[in-house]
């Protein structure tokens, strides 16, 4: 009997986005199995190419003579589970790419790395008989090395070849001749590389709350019900103990799980509080590790060598074969979206992960999502509040300082006078403090610093944004406006970009305090493997008085020696041309007051900002997320941003710009006449928020409607249009419910 098997091709291509049938032949059909990566010929010329497969049937629709063998199985491939198969189908229809794109999104790809390998000399024969043949050349008094390997082996069972070569001084000659004669053999394994090094790391005592005990009590009780479940939790008030001891009675079970974290730079401190715990079933994945490395952990997890893994968004796809529990802290963090294509979100892809594999999926922040509130409101989660900090004490006091009234007071320093005074204070009392530039999103915006007029879209209600030819653009639907040199609200002339960094105000901070120590946090500091865990330990440590960063240091740290934090210009997220740029000002400043009174002494914050009057701003200020998340939705029904509507960016790429702008146009135009007399929107094209990178020019078109369903049908209409009127290489991406202005 004849048997077949689907192969996706391992080519990204739309044409290409379907199974074609291979014959098995017999040598082949005991090793393809679904999900094993394939050599077949393809095409009129017979090109050997890689693929997958994704099934296995005894019937054909094609003629049988037609068919094509599969030529081997490719070396070193990694059978996945149909689990793995759904999930990579599931990212193919909701993020709208091929299934090679999203096979190789969710696969373990085996990367061409030196495996290490461990060698050892064991006994060949029963102690007795080895003790015999040991007192035999003994005597003879000739054969000093084997005796000295003989010797080392009545003691110890197995010994490291390297001690063997090296300590033993023996040769491969001995070695080969004790082993031919049956009386010694050589044991190979390999060894897979661990990334976490922490075998001294002490458990932690604690004692939950009874706001704690009483979520895990509940989450624990219906485990078998795979539910899904949202810790809103104040910062500081104790997810982590929370995931820890839903994570105890999974591993009790038998079970796996997987912990997300947004940030590389949370990694070392989140390792260090689950290994105190759970010891060496811990392992972790990020971006920091070598090819190697991230293989072996995956390795690992398929083995049972270890049963929880944390990391970043790429963690989502470790092979557990028995996972019970997803946990995604820090749920509302952008960085959970993927910039590359499939570009899709792990909170999304979290819950068909969880689904596929009858596992329970548990959210956490203290400043939720617009998307993710939306579904508790809908009572698709289980929420959960944390409404108290586990030290006891209370929130800290947060002071909005206006920088207007600062210039109207001849100050003209990034520093305002109350938070001048604040940092010498604790400086004189050996407190540390942090301070955080907002810096997310900085895209040329023009505001005035004397009333705090934003330039803004008519049309979008996002800001515009500076271009190289001196006039004011919108990325969402092309508007464009004259510069201006005078503010048209008040007619001040400081109307300008912000352009500070975190090098200026080290600069300045020193200027004020000349015997300050600074640490600083940034894209510039951090760009080696341990540069994040030297930072954090050395500030841990009391190595300086202030943490100065980016938004990378308001991100679950947990300092309790930091009594005071300062945000510098809290406007540069919120004047971002961008819809969500109120929400993530709201995350931003939350978040950065939670650092402050994390331990015994009470807290301050001040948050400096040209619009106090901002409804982000003072429902950050006073740790309000159910006002803001009502003012907010109100704001996105109103211009049908998600999760109110739905919106999809047409990204088009190319080294041609006249080519790029063309194919933006067609696109444009062919999509006003599909949506013409319905309740769809298409904004642009228009150039993209960085025009070009690298040589390659950028195009944007965003389009919004009520339903995803509808936006993936005019990408497919897009995508038959660019195959049959383009022939060019310019490239089309999609990026649904986008979190950032491409």
């Amino acid at each position: 009997m004849e048997i077949y098997a689907d192969i996706i091709v391992d080519i990204t291509h739309e044409k290409l986005d379907r199974p074609f049938q291979y014959r098995i032949p017999e040598a082949l059909s005991e090793e393809v199995t679904v999900g094993c990566q394939v050599i077949v010929p393809f095409g009129a010329a017979n090109k050997i190419i890689s693929g997958y497969c994704i099934g296995i049937s005894c019937e054909t629709d094609f003629d049988p003579a037609k068919i094509k063998d599969i030529v081997s199985v490719k070396e070193g491939s990694t059978t996945m589970e149909s689990r793995e198969i759904l999930l990579a189908d599931f990212i193919k229809r909701r993020y709208g790419v091929t299934m090679i794109q999203a096979l190789k999104t969710v696969l373990l790809v085996k990367h061409t790395v030196k495996a290490i390998v461990k060698k050892s000399i064991c006994r060949g024969k029963p102690l007795k008989e080895l003790q015999s043949y040991y007192d035999t050349i003994k005597e003879k008094g000739n054969q000093r090395a084997k005796a000295r390997l003989l010797e080392a082996l009545l003691d110890r069972e197995e010994i490291p070849l390297e001690e063997v070569n090296h300590k033993l001084e023996i040769g491969a000659g001995t070695i080969k001749l004790l082993e031919e004669s049956g009386y010694i053999a050589l044991k190979t394994e390999n060894q897979y590389r661990d990334p976490v090094h922490m075998e001294h790391i002490q458990q932690e005592g604690f004692a939950l709350s009874a706001e704690q005990q009483h979520i895990v009590d509940v989450i624990i009780g219906a485990l078998d019900d795979c539910g899904k479940y949202y810790i809103h939790g104040i910062t500081g008030s104790g997810k982590t103990a929370v995931y820890i001891e839903l994570i105890e009675e999974i591993l009790k079970r038998g079970r796996q799980a997987i912990v997300l974290i947004p940030e590389i730079s949370l990694t070392y401190q989140t390792l260090k509080r689950f290994y105190a715990r759970f010891g060496s079933k811990v392992s972790v994945m990020n971006s920091t590790l070598s090819a190697g490395e991230k293989y072996d952990q995956m390795q690992r997890a398929m083995n049972g060598d270890i049963q929880v893994i944390i990391g970043p968004r790429s963690a989502l796809f470790t092979p557990f074969p028995n996972l019970g529990l997803v946990i995604i802290d820090e749920e509302h963090e952008p960085s959970y979206k993927s910039e590359q294509s499939p570009k899709y979100h792990a909170r999304e892809v979290a819950e068909e992960v969880a689904r596929l594999s009858g596992a329970s999926l548990v959210f956490g922040s203290a400043t939720p999502s617009m998307e993710a509130y939306q579904q508790v409101k809908q009572g698709r989660f289980q929420l959960f509040k944390l409404e108290k900090r586990l030290t006891g004490g209370a929130l800290p006091r947060v002071e909005i300082v206006d920088l207007r009234e600062e210039l109207r007071n001849g100050n003209r320093s990034i520093f305002s006078l109350s938070l001048q005074q604040k940092m010498a204070e604790r400086l004189q009392r050996r407190e540390q403090f942090m301070l955080f530039l907002n810096r997310r999103g900085y895209s040329g915006f023009i505001s005035c610093r004397s009333c705090g007029h934003v330039m803004r879209c008519p049309h979008c209600d996002v800001s515009l944004s500076e271009h190289r030819d001196g006039r004011l653009h919108c990325h969402y639907c092309g508007y464009s406006a004259p510069g201006v040199k005078l503010c048209p609200e008040c007619g001040s002339k400081y109307i300008l970009g912000f352009k500070v960094g975190t090098q200026q105000i080290e600069e300045k901070l020193k200027e004020l305090f000349p015997e300050i120590r600074v640490l600083r946090m940034d894209a510039d500091t951090t760009k080696t493997k341990a540069s994040y865990e030297q930072i954090l330990s050395a500030f841990a440590g009391g190595q300086a008085d202030v943490l100065l960063g980016t938004q990378m240091i308001v991100k679950g740290h947990d300092f309790p020696g930091v009594t005071l934090v300062g945000v510098l210009a809290a406007d540069m997220s919120l004047a971002f041309g961008d819809y969500r740029s109120g929400e993530r000002t709201f995350q931003l400043l939350t978040q950065a007051a939670g650092r402050a009174g994390r331990g015994k002494l009470p807290g301050e914050v001040v948050i400096q900002t040209y619009q106090p009057e901002h409804y982000s701003v003072q429902f950050a200020a006073a740790q309000d997320f159910e006002g803001f998340y009502e003012q907010e939705m109100a704001y996105r029904e109103l211009m049908q941003y998600p999760p109110a509507g739905h919106m999809m960016a047409i990204q088009i790429f190319g080294e041609k710009e006249a080519r790029v702008k063309a194919l933006a146009e067609d696109f444009g135009d062919y999509l006003k006449v599909l949506t013409k007399n319905k309740p769809i929107q298409v904004l642009g094209p228009t150039v993209a928020a960085i025009a070009k990178i690298k040589d390659i020019y950028r195009y944007v078109i965003y389009v919004k409607a009520a339903k995803t369903e509808t936006l993936l049908l005019l990408k497919n209409a897009l995508d038959e249009r660019k195959i049959t009127m383009h022939s060019g290489q310019e490239i089309v991406q999609y990026d649904f419910d986008p979190v950032n202005t491409f």
